[in-house]
């Protein structure tokens, strides 16, 4: 991992990859299945792209989570529920880098008023993602 960027105001979190997009993204699948988290689709933004017509860098988007982890924090905090399950955006950046981009669990803790009990349930995912760029 070269760097390891918190974007300030905005939450997001940035994290090298050396991989390819497509290799990243199955990565973080096994990572995910390992640690029992479903993984609710893969949207591929540049695929869909490619389908109408149009260039775009290697970009897809991963939704993932656990229904025994995420409910209780969308009854706590319904408006989280915007937020869940939770995602990681993997992509190829101008220079053919490849970044994992998540939001932070104190942005959406912040965000959505989650008791401070129930961020444990949303705060994986940078351990997660440290293990998918090792």
């Amino acid at each position: 991992m070269e760097r390891n960027e918190v974007m300030e105001g905005n939450g997001l979190t940035q994290v090298a990859s050396r991989r390819t997009v497509e290799e990243t993204v199955e990565r973080l699948e096994s990572i995910f299945a390992e640690r029992g988290l479903r993984v609710f689709a893969v949207v591929d933004h540049s695929g869909e792209a490619a389908r109408v017509g149009m260039k775009m860098r290697p970009t897809k988007l991963l939704i993932f989570g656990s229904p025994k982890g995420g409910t209780p924090v969308m009854l706590a905090a319904p408006t989280i529920a915007i937020d869940l399950p939770l995602k990681t955006l993997v992509a190829e950046d101008e220079s053919g880098k490849v970044w994992i981009s998540y939001n932070t669990p104190q942005y959406l803790q912040k965000r959505h008023g989650v008791p401070e009990e129930l961020v444990r349930n949303i705060a994986g995912v940078a351990a997660l993602v440290a293990k998918a760029v090792e």
